[in-house]
């Protein structure tokens, strides 16, 4: 058996809360390169996001995501519900929520710190600029942050 420090480190968990399927596309296409090792998991709205983090039905096997990227406007439950619900959770409420969304009101970005976003990004429109704001989320959530080792079984 090999010792601890010789271990490769689990990937990160990353889960994308998002309904857009070609800001999904894009996303994962950004995170491509493994310059960082991660599983990207999506859920297409809150709904599917809590069944992810509460591990029901077919996400039995649902890793515990170390960040949440969470757009604002997502049908069944949006991105403000599912943000409160993440909070007010004691399991949940130390994951890092990064909000990335088209949304730049003020009104949007009050609420989502004032529900406990960790923080609040408006989705570029450029291609170059959407992958350099996806590849900065990586780098500074997975490498330059220190991220609560949660239990990873719940």
């Amino acid at each position: 058996m090999p010792d601890q420090d010789s271990q490769i480190p689990s990937p990160f968990e990353i889960l994308l809360v998002e309904d857009n399927t070609g800001d999904v596309r894009l996303t994962r296409d950004a995170m491509r390169d493994d310059r960082i090792r991660h599983n990207l998991t999506v859920a297409k709205d809150g709904v599917e996001a809590f069944e992810i983090l509460r591990k029901e039905g077919k996400h039995a096997d649902a890793a515990r995501p170390d960040l949440i990227i969470l757009d604002l406007n997502l049908p069944r439950m949006d991105g403000r519900e599912v943000l409160a619900a993440l909070k007010s959770d004691s399991t949940l409420r130390s994951i890092p929520v990064v909000m990335l969304t088209s949304s730049a009101t003020e009104r949007d970005i009050a609420s989502s710190y004032d529900l406990g976003a960790n923080c609040y990004i408006t989705k570029p429109v450029d291609l170059d600029q959407f992958n350099t704001v996806i590849r900065a989320v990586e780098d500074f959530w997975l490498t330059v942050v220190k991220l609560p080792k949660g239990d990873r079984s719940r």
